[in-house]
């Protein structure tokens, strides 16, 4: 049973930093595309960074320079370093998985499997 576990949200000024980190379950991440979304309450769902087996990434256009995703395959694990942080990224983050399929794609409904995701706050 694949299961993926959020940790790593919190609280912090403008301009800190912050990583999050998704823990796989049930198969090894290092073989499937793996991406993170976030969601404000109230808006649709917006994906923010994205990474396949190969190693591509790709990043939506207000995270880049500034967000990086990568993955620790002896941890099994996905992370997301989040530096400058500023309020409008503030927002609920959620780690998913494509499971069978390659490919950097940053539409959630590209995804099959999803964490219970982790806050992240951002105050000015």
């Amino acid at each position: 049973q694949v299961r993926l576990v959020e940790s790593g949200g919190g609280s912090v000024q403008a301009g800190g930093s912050l990583r999050l980190s998704c823990a796989a379950y049930g198969y090894r991440a290092s073989t499937y595309s793996m991406g993170w979304f976030r969601q404000v309450s109230g808006k649709e769902r917006e994906g923010v960074a994205a990474r396949d087996s190969t190693g591509t990434t790709n990043y939506t256009d207000s995270v880049k320079g500034r967000f990086t995703i990568y993955r620790d395959g002896a941890k099994n694990t996905l992370y997301l370093q989040m530096h400058s942080l500023n309020v409008e990224d503030t927002a609920m983050y959620y780690c998913a998985a494509r499971v069978g399929r390659g490919g950097t794609d940053l539409r959630d409904l590209e995804y099959d499997y999803w964490g219970q995701g982790t806050q992240v706050t951002v105050s000015s």
